[in-house]
């Protein structure tokens, strides 16, 4: 019988203080091997605290932590050559060119393949035989990306990756999650953008000051986020759709809205009981019907409203 690989990253009780301040209470995590794992949350809800407590730039106060099946606090630099990272606030000030900053990189983070820095390059559209002090920030974070992928390693960490990137390079970005995926590779990554999580992650956790507030697929998030409804229906079946609308379970917020003559128009908000509502409807004679995409931010910022709350 095969042995099941270790996670990826375990956190148990993972716990930061800075004297009276507690930047992370208590996190818990489980990132499988060869998933895209996703933090989001507003600033200073503690996700950079958690990436560096996983790389042992900062050690816990409390708690434990298993990084590609080791203690990041003994693993050492056998262990961050395992690791590809790319932090948050990324200062590369250096006088020399791009290219000889990765030859220099590569001398720490083990063997590059031939070919890769270039083929890397050419994706994000970085001319590497420019000065690094001469880059704009978004060229910066491309050299940063870079860096981060070139010696193709088992996990990758990347805090708020596409800060200054356009929304060209932002889609590269995510066709590069998509294959290191593919190679097996085990990425986490964090961000305050949901829409940027969403397309990549497999499972995603919601950070609130400290606190996981939500841990959940994507596809959960999605199934359990508001959608936006709009009925519109014959004027003399108007008064049962709108009895039918308020007593229906998962929708609030039911309103009339202007509409054509003849004709009378309902919209109303929708949890994830799509099937209930459907049907329920089509009892009635529908002249149109929209569901918009759910509101995944709307949810989002439900739960951090939620957690303040608690608190």
């Amino acid at each position: 019988m095969t042995a099941t690989a270790p996670a990826a990253v375990t956190t148990r009780g993972l716990t930061k203080r800075y004297g009276s301040h507690t930047a992370l209470h208590g996190i818990d995590l489980d990132i499988a091997r060869g998933s895209v794992f996703g933090v989001i949350g507003p600033n200073g809800a503690g996700k950079t605290t958690t990436m560096r407590l996983l790389l042992d730039i900062i050690r816990p106060s409390g708690g434990e932590v298993r990084v590609l099946g080791e203690d990041p606090r003994t693993g050492g630099a056998a262990l961050r050559r395992r690791i590809g990272y790319l932090p948050g606030e990324l200062h590369l000030a250096s006088r020399v060119r791009g290219r000889e900053l990765l030859a220099h990189y590569a001398e720490i983070s083990g063997r590059v393949r031939p070919g890769v820095v270039d083929a890397l390059a050419g994706r994000l559209g970085l001319d590497l035989g420019r000065p690094v002090r001469s880059l704009s920030k978004g060229n910066k974070q491309k050299l940063g990306l870079i860096q981060a992928f070139m010696h193709e390693p088992e996990l990758l960490v990347l805090d708020e990756p596409t800060s200054g990137l356009d929304p060209l390079v932002q889609q590269e970005f995510l066709a590069m999650l998509r294959e290191a995926k593919e190679h097996g590779q085990t990425v986490f990554l964090s961000s305050h953008v949901l829409s940027e999580v969403q397309q990549a992650a497999d499972e995603v956790a919601i950070l609130r000051a400290g606190h996981i507030v939500e841990l959940a697929t994507v596809a959960r998030l999605r199934e359990t986020a508001v959608r936006r409804v709009r009925v519109v229906v014959g004027e003399p079946d108007a008064a049962a759709l709108r009895a039918t609308l308020d007593r229906l379970p998962g929708v609030t917020g039911v309103r009339d809205v202007a509409d054509r003559v003849g004709a009378a128009a309902f919209e109303a908000q929708l949890d994830a009981h799509v099937d209930t509502f459907v049907k329920a409807i089509g009892l009635h004679e529908v002249i149109d019907l929209t569901i918009q995409e759910p509101d995944l931010e709307q949810s989002v910022l439900g739960f951090y409203n939620e957690a303040e709350v608690v608190r």
